[in-house]
């Protein structure tokens, strides 16, 4: 049972070391959120931080500046959530290195 609980040990270790890898390496990746048929780009990092906002001046109506605001509200939210999916998929690739059955509840 000792050599188990060691290789479980190195196995947590490897994993802690990998996720604090994959954590530095999403603030690096990107992904574009759109709105409007691309009229309004958003662009955000795998931490959820928005890096650049593109606006097409054909977008930019000052009648309608409620349009113009709901889409980039539309650009930003569809944004972080693939920023979301990216940061889940990324942690999943260290997570699912590791069999995790046998560990209590919440360890991770």
């Amino acid at each position: 049972m000792g050599m188990n609980m060691q290789k479980m040990m190195r196995q947590m270790q490897k994993m802690q070391s990998d996720l604090a890898k994959a954590q530095a390496e999403l603030e690096n990746m990107t992904v574009e959120g759109t709105a409007g048929g691309g009229v309004i780009t958003v662009i955000v990092n795998g931490h959820q931080d928005i890096r650049e906002i593109k606006i097409d001046p054909d977008a930019v109506d000052p009648e309608d500046v409620e349009m113009l605001e709901d889409l980039i509200l539309a650009a930003v939210n569809d944004g972080i959530r693939k920023s979301r999916e990216l940061s889940a998929n990324e942690l999943e690739k260290v997570t699912g290195q590791v069999n995790l059955q046998g560990l209590p509840p919440g360890l991770f």
